[in-house]
């Protein structure tokens, strides 16, 4: 039954967040009559609700549950007045995000009122070798990790410039990346560090391409996730 429901709330995404009981039952592949029976369990329960259509949505239920998740809860209340300053120095996206597998997970984001286009939300997921913060994590995951996540992006002689650069950040301690979509935008992003040394996040800020350099703002990232690792507790050795 577990199994059932996870299927049914695997069912809903950023671009599919309010769903009616047929395609909740077409899209899980549960019959009707199980679909409603368990959906009817979980809005029971809070995990999901119904908008004024009828259509089954995210219950709030869900949220009180995923904000007490070590690895988003602690670090993004350590993490949050660091963002802030930067936040109010640049007055710029902040972003914060975690790894997931093959993902970054963005567990916090900050904006300012006009403020370029982006299409990262909390609790989004971006590719990891397509986004600043997604670079540091990979640069810095385990090596095993890291294989196997190039090695799900082509052949080695493929994925040869991207584990120069891989490596670079690594050496260099932060990333400038440039993406297109949906607007021109540079992103950068630092590590931030638990007491053993280890990369447990990123943050970076997101520009407006043809504005100022983003090298520019590497040493105020960097500071900032300095701070936050610091508050996360003294590093050891």
């Amino acid at each position: 039954m577990v199994d059932r429901a996870l299927s049914l709330l695997a069912v809903f995404s950023a671009e599919r967040r309010a769903v009616g009981l047929a395609e909740l039952s077409r899209r899980s592949g549960l019959p009707r009559s199980t679909t409603l029976r368990l959906a009817a369990r979980l809005v029971a329960w809070g995990a999901l609700e119904r908008d004024a259509d009828g259509r089954y949505v995210v219950g709030l239920r869900l949220f009180e549950v995923a904000s007490l998740a070590p690895r988003s809860h602690g670090l993004r209340e350590v993490a949050l007045p660091y963002l802030e300053d930067l936040h109010e120095v640049t007055r710029q996206h902040v972003l914060l995000a975690v790894r997931d597998g093959s993902h970054a997970l963005l567990v916090e984001r900050l904006s300012a009122h006009g403020a370029v286009e982006i299409a990262y939300r909390v609790g989004g997921r971006m590719p990891l070798h397509h986004t600043g913060v997604g670079l540091v994590l990979l640069a810095h995951a385990d090596e095993e990790e890291r294989t196997t996540v190039l090695g799900t992006l082509g052949p080695a002689a493929t994925t040869a410039p991207l584990r120069r650069r891989l490596a670079d950040i690594r050496q260099r301690g932060v990333v400038v990346f440039d993406r297109s979509d949906p607007a021109p935008v540079a992103s950068v992003a630092a590590p931030v560090r638990d007491a053993t040394g280890a990369t447990v996040a990123a943050v970076s800020i997101v520009v407006p391409a043809g504005g100022a350099s983003p090298r520019a703002y590497e040493h105020v990232v960097s500071a900032t996730a300095r701070g936050v690792s610091r508050g996360l507790g003294p590093a050891r050795g």
